[in-house]
């Protein structure tokens, strides 16, 4: 049932309070330093009931698709369930409730608890060390360039150039440029695919890095990825792997083996934390041992007497997060391996290069598949077989909002025109992915009986299709006391 919910200030009537802050010298407000207190009323603030808050934002919290009520199949960026026993770990309050500036002695649990996540993923990616210092895959990837930087400085040899496919992530680009780094494409083969062949060619000395997505963007493994890496390392360069895609590796094949030298983790992809809105997250880095001496501090060490901090790390590139990074995502990361185990990782893995590819088997009649290689966690498909009639893939995703799911990632990896990615990953069931194929399939025969219901989706959403420039380029973010709000 979708409610026409007005704004919180239009359900506003004066008088109306849901609770009331104690007067002077009647409640534990009192006794707040003057400079504290606001005297005057709040212009235009809504005065309503409790009850009536309690409604309005569950009422738009239901307007959400999100994975707690569909299949949300947003590839490369996966959005997969968070299991409901992490969040319940993360709120223990020997945990949720520990200052980060207590003494090392009273915080001893904590701490190994940061020690045994360091150990499992040092463990998954078959590299050295780890620091899980950065809040998000985004700043592992700045730090894992500047760990990159800080090596070739340290042995008299600044290079200047970063190798990039154009396979990768998009983020790849920014992150070698915010240190420094002039960035070289490197193009795929007709199959996808980074060729040793290609990066031979653009490779010399003055290239720091290889900066590689395995699985790329396309969802495909890069399997000359040791040739690869054999060519940068030859002629001096480091190869770092944007570990993003981390869950179709997961306790199958391990990046260290691979040549990699640094590599970051999206904790919310393979690890099951929550991820979105800007919130907390974490992105730890993985590297070889002769990238650990300019891991960030402190490095947690472990002493007689029990685990430590410690600063004692000259060559160190400095902090990259306040504090120890975000201790609940690391925490419930913590609780999803636990629970797993290795097996269970491993299967994890298999269920989720497993759906992608029946996905993939079961909408291949109906949609262009973008490339015959065999995918991993994710299949990229492309709207050829639909602009005959006129229809677009932003068609595709807002008709799907009508199914009630979320739309796919949608023009994005940039090599394919049209891309449509999806990546169910491995938590759906056989039933969710059938009825998920059955929408897709209802929507490439509407693109050839009636495409223009097509264009003009979605028809069921509490809004229809928005002006998307304009909410891109004026949006509307906050209420201000005295403004119109600008509706459609």
């Amino acid at each position: 049932m979708l409610l026409d919910e007005p704004l919180i200030f239009e359900r506003s009537a004066s008088g109306r309070e849901g609770w009331a802050v104690p007067g002077e010298g009647e409640g534990p407000a009192f006794g707040l330093p003057p400079e504290l207190r606001r005297e005057d009323d709040l212009a235009g603030f809504p005065e309503v009931g409790e009850l009536e808050v309690l409604r309005h934002f569950v009422r738009l919290s239901q307007w959400n698709l999100s994975a707690a009520t569909t299949l949300y199949p947003l590839g490369s960026c996966t959005m997969k369930y968070n299991p409901a026993v992490n969040e319940e770990i993360a709120r223990i309050p020997g945990f949720a409730r520990l200052h980060p500036l207590v003494p090392d002695a009273l915080a001893q649990g904590a701490l190994a608890v940061i020690d045994a996540l360091e150990h499992a993923l040092r463990a998954v990616s078959g590299l050295d060390a780890v620091s899980l210092q950065p809040a998000a895959g985004a700043q592992g990837e700045l730090l894992g360039m500047l760990l990159v930087r800080a090596h070739h400085v340290d042995r008299g040899d600044a290079r200047r150039r970063v190798l990039i496919p154009a396979s990768a992530h998009g983020t790849n680009p920014a992150s070698s440029a915010l240190c420094g780094y002039e960035v070289t494409e490197v193009p795929v083969n007709a199959r996808g695919l980074l060729e040793p062949e290609s990066v031979a060619v653009v490779m010399d000395e003055s290239v720091a890095a290889l900066m590689v997505t395995n699985p790329n963007t396309l969802g495909l493994f890069e399997e000359n990825i040791e040739a690869v890496a054999r060519v940068v390392h030859e002629r001096g360069g480091l190869v770092y792997m944007d570990g993003a895609n981390m869950n179709a590796l997961l306790g199958v094949a391990k990046p260290g083996d691979m040549g990699v030298d640094v590599m970051q983790f999206n904790l919310h992809k393979t690890f099951s934390t929550p991820h979105g809105g800007g919130g907390p997250g974490a992105g730890p880095v993985a590297v070889r041992a002769t990238l650990e001496p300019f891991l960030p501090t402190p490095r947690l060490v472990r002493r007689d007497d029990g685990y430590a901090w410690s600063d004692d790390a000259p060559k160190s590139v400095g902090r990259v997060r306040s504090f120890y990074g975000n201790f609940g995502i690391l925490l419930r990361a913590l609780a999803y391996v636990e629970r797993l185990g290795g097996p269970g990782l491993t299967d994890v893995t298999r269920l989720a290069v497993l759906n992608a590819n029946y996905l993939r088997a079961r909408l291949r009649p109906s949609y262009h598949l973008a490339y015959e290689t065999p995918s991993m966690h994710e299949c990229v498909f492309s709207d050829r077989t639909l602009t005959e009639q006129g229809v677009t893939t932003l068609d595709v995703a807002k008709r799907l909002l009508d199914h009630g799911f979320y739309a796919p990632t949608i023009y994005f990896p940039l090599v394919v025109k049209g891309a449509l990615m999806i990546e169910p990953t491995e938590t759906e069931s056989l039933a969710t992915l059938d009825t998920f194929v059955a929408a897709m399939e209802s929507i490439a025969e509407e693109a050839r009986t009636d495409p223009a219901r097509l264009r003009t989706a979605p028809h069921r959403t509490r809004l229809a299709r928005l002006d998307e420039t304009r909410a891109a380029r004026r949006p509307v973010l906050r209420w201000r006391p005295g403004a119109t709000p600008e509706r459609d």
